[in-house]
C-alpha cells in the first residue's frame, strides 16, 4: 500500500515536471530563435490590414446602402406627389398614351362608339334600357378605359427599358462623351417611347431648351418618379455640378432592384391571381353549361321580377368579391 503510494505521487510528479518543461520550452524557444516576435508583428500586421480592409469594405458598402435608400425615398417621395396633382386634361393625356390625335378626334371617335353600341344592343336585346346602358358603355366608359390602358402600357414599357437607358448614359459619361452625345446615342439606340423621348431632349437643345428643361417636359410626357428624379439630377449638376456618372449609377441600381422585387411579387402572387380568375369565372361558365344542356332550368331567373332581383344581387355581390380578391393580390411598388 505505500508502494503505491510512493508510485502515484512519484507519477504526478513526474507528469507535472514534463506539462511545466514543455510550457517552459514552447514559450522559451521561439524567444532565443527570434522567431516569436517575427511571427507576431506579423501576425499583428496581417491583422490589422485585414481590419482595416474589412473596415474600409463595410464602410463603403454602407454608405452604397445609404445612398440607395435615400434614393429610394426620393423616389416614394415624388411618386406621393405625383398622386396628389390634379386631374390631367385629355390632351396631356393622349401625349402620355402615344396617340398622335387631338382631342377633338377622339370625342367624335367615343360618340361614334357610344352610337354603335346602342345601336347594337337595341337591335340584338330590343330594350331601351339597355341600349342607353349601351351608349354610355360605348360613348365613356370603353374610350377612357383604353386610353387609361395605352397610357398604363406605355409607361411600363418605358419604364422597363428605362435603366438600360441610363446605363448608356452612365457608360458615356465615363468615357468622356457630353450629356448631348450620350443622350443622342440612346435616341437612335433604343426603342419605342425611351428613344423617341430622349430624341425630343436632343433636339429641343438644338433649338435652344437646356437639358433640364428637356427632360422636366419629358416628366410631362412620362409621369414617372424615375424620370422625375432624373430631371432633378440633371437640374442640380446643372446648377451646382457633381458627380452625374455616380448618381446615374445609383438611380439605375435602384432601378433593377425595383424591377427585381417587382417580379418577384407577381410570381409570388401568381397563384392567387389564377385563383381568383378561376372563382370569378366559375359562376359564369356554370350558367352557360347549364343553359346548354338544361336551358328551361334557368329560365325563371331571367323571365321572373325574382329572379331579376336575385341577378341584380348575385351581379352586385360578384363585383364586390372580385373587386375586394383584385385588392389583395395587386401590389403597388
Amino acid at each position: 500500500m505505500f508502494f503505491g503510494d510512493d508510485l502515484a505521487g512519484t507519477a504526478f510528479v513526474v507528469m507535472v515536471a514534463l506539462a511545466a518543461g514543455g510550457l517552459i520550452f514552447a514559450i522559451i524557444f521561439p524567444l532565443l530563435s527570434g522567431q516569436a516576435s517575427a511571427s507576431r508583428v506579423k501576425a499583428i500586421a496581417g491583422n490589422k490590414r485585414d481590419g482595416m480592409s474589412s473596415f474600409r469594405a463595410r464602410f463603403q458598402e454602407d454608405q452604397k446602402d445609404t445612398r440607395r435608400k435615400q434614393l429610394q425615398d426620393t423616389l416614394n417621395e415624388i411618386n406621393e406627389k405625383e398622386k396628389k396633382k390634379k386631374k390631367l386634361s385629355l390632351r396631356v393625356r393622349l401625349e402620355q398614351a402615344g396617340l398622335d390625335v387631338t382631342p377633338r378626334a377622339f370625342y367624335m371617335a367615343s360618340a361614334v362608339a357610344g352610337v354603335l353600341f346602342g345601336a347594337l344592343a337595341l337591335v340584338f336585346i330590343g330594350n331601351p334600357i339597355v341600349a342607353g346602358l349601351g351608349l354610355f358603355v360605348g360613348g365613356l366608359g370603353l374610350p377612357r378605359w383604353v386610353l387609361g390602358y395605352l397610357r398604363k402600357r406605355r409607361q411600363n414599357k418605358f419604364l422597363n427599358d428605362f435603366a438600360d437607358a441610363i446605363d448608356v448614359l452612365v457608360r458615356g459619361l465615363k468615357s468622356g462623351l457630353p450629356v448631348s452625345e450620350a443622350m443622342k446615342i440612346i435616341s437612335t439606340e433604343q426603342g419605342e417611347p425611351v428613344g423617341p423621348e430622349f430624341l425630343e431632349v436632343v433636339e429641343g437643345q438644338r433649338i435652344g431648351i437646356p437639358i433640364d428643361q428637356g427632360i422636366e417636359r419629358m416628366v410631362e410626357r412620362v409621369p414617372l418618379p424615375e424620370v422625375n428624379f432624373l430631371a432633378i439630377v440633371m437640374t442640380i449638376q446643372s446648377k451646382t455640378g457633381g458627380n452625374l456618372s455616380e448618381a446615374l449609377a445609383n438611380l439605375s441600381k435602384v432601378l433593377r432592384d425595383r424591377k427585381k422585387m417587382k417580379a418577384k411579387v407577381q410570381a409570388v402572387s401568381q397563384e392567387a391571381k389564377s385563383s381568383a380568375a378561376i372563382i370569378g369565372s366559375l359562376p359564369f361558365i356554370i350558367v352557360l353549361l347549364m343553359s346548354f344542356f338544361n336551358p328551361k332550368y334557368l329560365r325563371p331567373l331571367f323571365e321572373t321580377q325574382t329572379g331579376h332581383m336575385l341577378l341584380i344581387g348575385c351581379g352586385m355581390w360578384m363585383s364586390t368579391g372580385v373587386l375586394v380578391m383584385r385588392k389583395m393580390i395587386n401590389f403597388n411598388m
